[in-house]
């Protein structure tokens, strides 16, 4: 399956409208009418817009593969809307010098640890 046709797919089991589609995304209708009359895929720059708007992974849109499937559960990494505060934090974080980074790291290890305990000593 393509992505075009994943988004498609999506689109019926959502019981959602191209016009309604294009408004959540952005895209212009004549370009989600392309992608059906064409067969062809979007663009890399309309990625995150429709995963937003359709609420899946990039890795399923662009693979099929669905990361909470047995094949996904391993996964080294995160996708972040950076409009969310996890990704102002990971802007900010990713603007730091690396002595700053190194500091906030060891904040988030001693809370980390101190929810351990907490939690060890509540069982």
């Amino acid at each position: 399956m393509t992505i075009s046709e994943r988004v498609f797919d999506r689109l019926r089991q959502l019981s959602m409208t191209q016009k309604e589609f294009a408004r959540r995304t952005g895209i212009l209708e004549s370009t989600i009418s392309e992608w059906k009359k064409n067969k062809t895929n979007p663009t890399s720059d309309k990625i995150l817009a429709i995963c937003k708007a359709l609420d899946v992974s990039p890795e399923w849109l662009l693979s099929g593969v669905d990361p909470a499937a047995s094949r996904g559960r391993n996964q080294k990494y995160y996708v972040i809307d950076i409009e969310t505060e996890t990704g102002r934090l990971v802007k900010e974080f990713n603007r730091m010098d690396g002595s700053y980074r190194e500091r906030i790291l060891g904040y988030v290890d001693a809370y980390a640890n101190i929810l351990k305990e907490m939690a060890a000593k509540s069982e």
